[in-house]
């Protein structure tokens, strides 16, 4: 599923994700919860303050690419109350969601999707974090 390469998120980060966590734990979202919260469990926790401008956050902007078929897509990383597909705005808690937190630029992952299927995806650039911006309490 994943590799072991080192993820960073925010302690602000982590602590509205855990509550995103128990709020959607059961149901329809089970599964993406568990990929969530595992992902979380091996990250590096750090102030807002100090994360890597090329770490990518919640809400955001993210250029990725699909590393099989070179195909690049631009969206922001947002709370599943925000999520908005056909604006670009990506719920952390859908399959791609949850695979880009927490990447930096140049990190790969496998990530595992409906019916068994994988991507592997690559993080290009982050033009727009929050923190790197002074934008703390998004």
């Amino acid at each position: 599923m994943t590799s072991e390469q080192s993820l960073i998120v925010t302690d602000t980060d982590l602590d509205r994700l855990r509550q995103v966590i128990d709020h959607h734990g059961g149901g329809r979202s089970a599964e993406l919860v568990e990929l969530l919260e595992s992902e979380l469990g091996r990250a590096h926790v750090v102030s807002s303050e100090t994360v890597p401008p090329s770490v990518v956050t919640m809400n955001s902007t993210v250029l990725f690419e699909d590393e099989q078929t070179g195909e690049q897509r631009q969206v922001t990383l947002v709370y599943p109350k925000d999520a908005r597909s056909d604006e670009g705005r990506i719920s952390v808690l859908a399959p791609i969601g949850s695979a880009l937190i927490g990447l930096s630029v140049g990190q790969s992952i496998v990530w595992p999707l409906p019916n068994g299927r994988t991507k592997r995806l690559r993080i290009v650039a982050v033009p727009y974090q929050p923190e790197a911006s002074g934008h703390y309490h998004l």
